[in-house]
């Protein structure tokens, strides 16, 4: 036999997870949705851009690396929208059992509520609450009497409201029931014409690929020539983060040049940022990468190997750098084919946000988490908005991706 105080307790954990499973659900949903509109964007505004370079008679790697993005982001898309389904579908389930267990309960609450009617009408008809009261044997038994009738009369009234309760909360789950079954086939019908773009563009992909295949060797020297200018602005940032170690450090004095001197606060500061590895924001609203950090095969001319100290991310265009955490500006330069860079320090992390049309900040001033820190360049020749984010502790290069959430 299970106490009292037991059955209250195990009474409470059931409310208390049915509460956290329902606010679990909804924050999946909402955050679904968020993504699911994000990536629409994403694939609107690389569509535009596509549209924009095929007037302008973009290269055709340029055209393969843009259809390369369009295609992962419907590929996302996709995969976002058959979640969000498989949530409804869950969640019709769950209001479908819920349904019919409460119609069988309104059911026997109104059988109940029927029974007891009948026999409180037998009762009047039989003999009046006056007469049941006045053949009371003693004050104390009429008394008695009168708190049954009283409670009997709140007891009717209570189940009245009940059945009134249940039959809201029913309709009201059939009005939600009907809502999801909608959402659901709208998924569907969206997912069905995602896919059929997305056929489209894995044709166009063939086609310029086939076009690739053929001059290879002419597409290779391209990529090799673009990623000599790439290694070109690495090391001018590179350059950059020592010199900026080296002078803090002076300023300190320290001759260590290549790892920061740190002050109880800095130290602080940077075991902060090390604690958010894999939780810091985008430093853009929205975007998408389009070159990885480190050493790898180009991904359209796989012979061609392609390497970055950081991230690139595309994003849309008058989009602005933001702070990824809370610093301090330590440098604000123009970099040789990369337009403006701007240095935060963490401790002795750094984040660097490069090619900036607009810089916002300056040198020694203090920034907060999500700040805006400049305005992103646009390239006059391939139409992209494209910003360079890197990441280092002290001169060590490190991956964005791997602190940067979900990137």
């Amino acid at each position: 036999m299970i106490k009292k105080p037991a059955f209250q307790f195990l009474i409470c954990l059931v409310i208390f997870l049915s509460m956290g499973a329902s606010v679990f659900a909804q924050s999946g949903r909402e955050e679904l949705e968020k993504r699911r509109i994000e990536l629409q964007n994403e694939i609107r505004r690389i569509n535009e851009l596509r549209v924009s370079n095929q007037k302008k008679r973009q290269s055709v790697l340029g055209q393969v690396e843009d259809l390369n993005q369009q295609i992962q982001s419907t590929e996302n898309l996709i995969k976002v929208t058959n979640q969000q389904a498989n949530l409804l579908t869950r969640e019709i389930n769950t209001n479908t059992n819920k349904i019919a267990k409460l119609r069988k309960d309104l059911e026997e609450l109104k059988d109940d509520y029927a029974k007891m009617i009948r026999r409180s009408y037998k009762s009047k008809s039989q003999q009046s609450r006056i007469m049941f009261l006045l053949s009371s044997q003693s004050f104390l038994q009429a008394y008695k009497r009168l708190q049954y009738m009283k409670q009997y009369s709140n007891y009717r009234h209570q189940q009245g409201e009940e059945i009134k309760a249940n039959t809201m909360e029913l309709q009201q789950l059939n009005s939600q029931l009907v809502q999801q079954k909608e959402q659901k086939e709208a998924l569907i019908a969206e997912n069905r014409k995602t896919r059929a773009q997305l056929e489209i563009n894995r044709k166009s992909q063939q086609d310029l690929m086939a076009t690739i295949k053929q001059k290879e060797g002419q597409f290779a020297s391209q990529i090799r020539q673009k990623q000599q200018a790439i290694d070109e602005i690495d090391r001018a940032i590179e350059r950059m983060v020592r010199e900026s170690i080296a002078k803090a450090n002076k300023e300190s004095g320290s001759s260590e040049r290549d790892t920061y001197e740190l002050t109880p606060a800095a130290r602080a500061l940077a075991a902060d940022f090390a604690n958010n590895k894999g939780k810091l924001p985008w430093p853009v609203r929205s975007g998408t990468v389009s070159m990885r950090f480190g050493k790898h095969p180009h991904p359209v001319v796989k012979s061609a190997m392609v390497n970055s100290n950081g991230v690139r991310i595309d994003t849309e265009e008058g989009g602005k750098a933001r702070a990824v955490f809370n610093g301090t500006v330590s440098e604000v330069q123009a970099v040789k084919g990369a337009n403006k860079a701007v240095m935060l320090r963490h401790g002795d992390y750094i984040t660097i946000y490069n090619n900036l049309d607009e810089v916002f900040v300056k040198r020694g001033q203090e920034v907060t988490t999500g700040q805006d820190i400049g305005t992103i360049a646009t390239s006059k020749s391939t139409g992209k908005t494209t910003l360079h984010f890197l990441l280092f502790k002290n001169t060590e290069k490190m991956d964005p991706a791997a602190w940067i959430y979900k990137m």
